[in-house]
């Protein structure tokens, strides 16, 4: 296994700190402009398939299946 960078752990104290909460902010930003549900067209819930390729073709179907719907919509 390879590690990446290096992150410490924050402390934890009892008044807080203009830098610490820009950092938060930033974080909260970051988190909200990740892909959701809706965005990758992969509908919700738990799939069980047997063969990779299965999973593959489900996967293709579904993100097709949500570029057809967004072609539609900006036609």
């Amino acid at each position: 296994m390879r590690t990446v960078g290096h992150r410490s752990e924050r402390p934890i104290t009892f008044s807080a700190s203009v830098a610490r909460l820009i950092e938060g902010v930033r974080f909260n930003d970051e988190i909200h402009k990740l892909p959701t549900g809706n965005t990758t067209f992969i509908p919700k819930g738990v799939y069980h398939f047997r063969r990779h390729e299965d999973a593959n073709r489900h996967w293709q179907d579904c993100v097709a299946e949500g570029m057809a719907k967004i072609a539609m919509e900006r036609a």
